[in-house]
């Protein structure tokens, strides 16, 4: 047996015969799964008005996203015929699209100002492709999977692309979303971007609304790269292309002991690249992912397992028994659970299938566009209710949270000497609840000029973890997860990803951006009546907020830092301590009922 199929028979962690047979059988399950629930609309509209539903539910019905009135602009045309609507009647407006997976409320608006959402939904029908010029132009709501698969059938390859492809392109480049690389231009694909149109408000003599075409010449292109849908409504984005080819995947489960001192190396060697890491586990799963000539023999898929059909019925069950475990205190649930989801991510390699049905062995070959991006349980029948996205907040399914750190990459490696100190502080199995989902998911984006992008060369790092139905209920953990955000966010200097995180992460957010400064001069001038501002986005971004008082049990969903133990639990006997190993954290500790005075 070759060294990469024992490190890959060693990631099950000596898993039982019976486990293993759960997980096949699961697998088989999943697998058999033709057809499923599609994700519900996140705009809904009636006589009332329009509510905006985040796609994970997290959103709850505290300060509801609502809007009197939607319109559905189906060319650039309507699209500004839309945006002048709105200025002339002097309303505020959000943009929102077909899908709603930003866990920040980037598409509020502003509670009791009169506002309009306009949705891209139904403008998502031209794809122009540039052969000669290798380019590609689509309309804003283009999903990323039809644009992905236009732009191979014609002999090309998107190069860069976020592992999720439940995303339209205006979307994917307004919030910064990426893949892993430090190669050529880079992970991110607003590195990519090689042309913008945005429509902004105009005056009355220009029709209150007008088209601003950018490139990368013109002085306002950096801060359209990424813009959180504030300098006004993308219309089309164009983006470099290369030349067709495919990629080699191989998944390397071994140690973790060496992560801190190899993450550099392993992006250096590897153009795609990323890192998983198991704290609890003390296992790191290394991607070992380059591009290969197209004539390579393979057919590979990358169905990631986490983004496939699931049973409703199985779902509901995980959910159920990880609510049983944070009730009961039960680490050793957890564990076990991180255990069993190891085993079926190491049996099938994490998702990716050699023929498209099954994974027979490494390395999986096959053409980028099938390789760089997934969300098979998308694409489904509204017809079954049997199965759906795991997260689907219809069924009562996965509940999480999830914190998204871009840290530079020169302070990447004492951050991860950190989370192993406080590891080896406490109880291992405190990690589980990630271990659980994906562990550490570490992914490597590149230095941009944009303004609201990172400055230098960056390592992100993304945490789920569990999260209670209500808000106000402390989970298993707490303390550990608020020490890893705060030395990720305080201590270490990370960015917060714009499409992610608790309020916390965006703590000072304005001085992490050198370019700050540039962006709001640029708003100034396309949106100088903040058309496009909404509530979420003035309080964080801007730093507009209240009086900044903290209310009882504001730590608990990461709306403010502890203080005072009013801020945790105390009822259920989590008190505001210092941090196990970063002491100027301040985190929820449990010490339990009796602790009350």
């Amino acid at each position: 047996m070759s060294s990469m199929a024992a490190n890959h028979r060693r990631g099950a962690g000596g898993v039982s015969p019976a486990i293993i047979l759960w997980c096949l059988a699961n697998a088989v399950m999943m697998i058999s799964i033709a057809v499923a629930m599609p994700p519900q609309n996140p705009l809904q509209c009636n006589a009332t008005g329009c509510t905006l539903y985040n796609s994970y539910g997290v959103w709850g019905d505290r300060k509801v996203c609502r809007s009197p009135r939607a319109v559905f602009p189906t060319t650039e045309e309507e699209l500004t015929a839309a945006v002048a609507d709105a200025n002339r009647k002097k309303e505020k407006i959000k943009v929102v699209t077909r899908f709603s997976h930003s866990i920040p409320k980037l598409g509020c608006p502003t509670n009791g100002v009169d506002t309009v959402f306009i949705s891209t939904e139904r403008y998502n029908s031209t794809i122009e492709v540039d052969v000669a010029n290798r380019a590609v132009t689509a309309d804003a709501g283009v999903g990323l999977r039809a644009l992905i698969d236009r732009v191979e059938g014609e002999g090309l390859s998107l190069v860069a692309s976020p592992y999720w492809e439940g995303v339209t392109v205006a979307g994917v480049v307004s919030t910064g979303a990426h893949g892993s690389s430090w190669w050529g231009k880079g992970g991110a694909v607003h590195e990519h971007v090689i042309g913008i149109s945005l429509v902004v408000p105009a005056t009355a003599a220009e029709g209150y609304a007008k088209v601003v075409s950018l490139t990368a010449e013109d002085p306002l292109f950096n801060a359209a790269k990424v813009s959180l849908g504030l300098l006004g409504v993308i219309s089309k984005v164009t983006l470099s292309l290369e030349p067709a080819f495919k990629r080699s995947i191989t998944f390397n489960f071994t140690n973790d002991s060496g992560l801190e001192n190899e993450y550099i190396e392993h992006a250096k060697k590897h153009e795609f690249g990323d890192l998983q890491w198991y704290p609890s586990k003390n296992i790191a799963v290394y991607r070992y992912d380059d591009r290969v000539p197209l004539n390579t023999p393979g057919d590979g898929v990358n169905d990631f397992i986490g983004f496939q059909s699931n049973l409703v019925l199985l779902t509901k069950t995980i959910r159920a028994t990880e609510k049983a475990f944070e009730k009961r205190r039960d680490f050793k649930g957890k564990c076990m659970s991180a255990t069993t989801f190891m085993a079926a991510k190491t049996l099938m390699a994490n998702g990716l299938k050699n023929n498209g049905v099954l994974f027979t062995g490494y390395p999986v070959v096959g053409r980028q566009g099938k390789m760089q991006t997934s969300g098979s349980c998308l694409y489904t029948s509204p017809s079954d209710s049997l199965s759906s996205c795991a997260w689907d907040p219809r069924i009562n399914g996965l509940f999480f949270y999830e914190t998204t750190a871009v840290i530079p990459a020169a302070n990447f490696g004492d951050f991860i000497r950190d989370v192993k100190k406080l590891r080896d502080a406490v109880k291992p199995e405190s990690f589980c609840g990630a271990d659980l989902y994906n562990g550490f998911l570490i992914r490597y984006v590149k230095a941009s000029a944009g303004y609201l992008a990172p400055p230098v060369d960056s390592v992100v790092v993304d945490i789920n973890y569990y999260r209670a139905d209500d808000a106000v209920t402390p989970r298993l953990s707490q303390d550990i997860w608020e020490e890893v955000e705060q030395l990720a966010f305080f201590k270490h200097g990370a960015r917060p990803h714009w499409g992610k995180n608790r309020d916390v992460a965006f703590v000072g957010v304005q001085g992490k951006y050198p370019g700050f400064a540039k962006f709001v001069a640029a708003k100034k001038e396309l949106d100088p009546d903040n058309v496009f501002s909404g509530e979420w986005l003035d309080e964080v971004v801007f730093g507009k907020g209240g009086s900044g008082v903290k209310g009882d049990g504001c730590a608990l969903e990461g709306l403010c830092v502890c203080s005072e133990d009013r801020h945790c639990s105390p009822s259920n006997g989590y008190f505001c301590r210092p941090g196990v190993v970063y002491k100027d954290a301040r985190v929820c500790t449990y010490l339990g009922t009796n602790s009350i005075s």
